[in-house]
């Protein structure tokens, strides 16, 4: 049979294409979107036991992203239940089983995850510690902001390793600016720094009562803020226009330089 690969990748992306136009396709991803988020969908799903508080279309984007550009440390900030963590370094352990020039590299040079949160509760912490895949995740507790916290982090990197970035804690602009001025620096050309909950600017915040973000205040603010006076990421909208379902739609910033 004719190989075929080249003109399905050719279809699927002109497919996207046309989801751009596709009036109802988009006004149905909208609406699933604001029902979905108001009856709290995302905390619905776990990842390899633990609760990971994504959209599936979310995480299946991360396992692209990672897989192609195989970063050697991934940064997460905000750990919340432990399954995003989980999901970083099943995808990390992967990497490390496909690249034969790792094969029985020394337990401290595998490929592993830095997770940060202002407060780690003693049960999701044992959960995470006592999981198969604890021994590629690092744990720190304290405000990601925090430049001690920065610090600690950095030391964690050797120079040539590959970085990815995650920022899903606190989604107030200032608070998340901080964070894209702090980490967004460590992440290396041709990888993401992932913005999640980009997705508040959309909707009115009375679709998320009770919080200290919503729309004007939000990440996707702090990402436009970040892009006007950083010239060295762009938004891969690639990404969030073929997902239709996404909370970080223009939040998956490709460091280009």
């Amino acid at each position: 049979m004719k190989d075929d690969r080249e003109s399905f990748i050719a279809e699927r992306a002109a497919r996207v294409e046309d989801y751009r136009d596709d009036g109802p396709l988009q006004e149905a991803a909208e609406g699933f979107m604001r029902e979905s988020l108001r009856a709290r969908y995302s905390y619905q799903f776990d990842w390899l036991g633990l609760p990971i508080i994504q959209y599936p279309q979310d995480v299946f984007a991360l396992q692209e992203i990672i897989w192609r550009t195989r970063p050697d440390v991934i940064i997460e900030t905000g750990i919340a239940r432990g399954g995003s963590l989980i999901f970083s370094a099943s995808m990390l352990a992967l990497l490390d089983l496909t690249d034969a020039e790792r094969a029985g590299v020394p337990v401290a040079d595998r490929r592993r995850v830095i997770g940060i949160d202002l407060d780690i509760r003693a049960h999701n912490r044992q959960a995470v510690e006592t999981h198969p895949l604890a021994g590629r995740i690092e744990m720190v507790e304290g405000d990601s902001t925090d430049p001690a916290v920065l610090d600690e982090v950095r030391r964690s990197i050797r120079s040539e390793q590959r970085v990815m970035v995650c920022l899903d804690s606190s989604h107030t602009h200032d608070h998340v600016s901080k964070e894209l001025d702090l980490y967004a620096p460590l992440v290396t050309p041709g990888c993401y720094c992932a913005v999640f909950d980009t997705v508040i600017e959309e909707f009115e915040t009375a679709v998320f009562p009770g919080r200290p973000w919503g729309k004007g205040d939000n990440p996707m603010t702090a990402v436009r803020d970040f892009l006007a006076r950083d010239s060295g990421f762009e938004v891969d909208e690639s990404i969030s226009d073929k997902l239709l379902l996404t909370v970080a739609r223009s939040g998956y910033l490709k460091r280009i330089a």
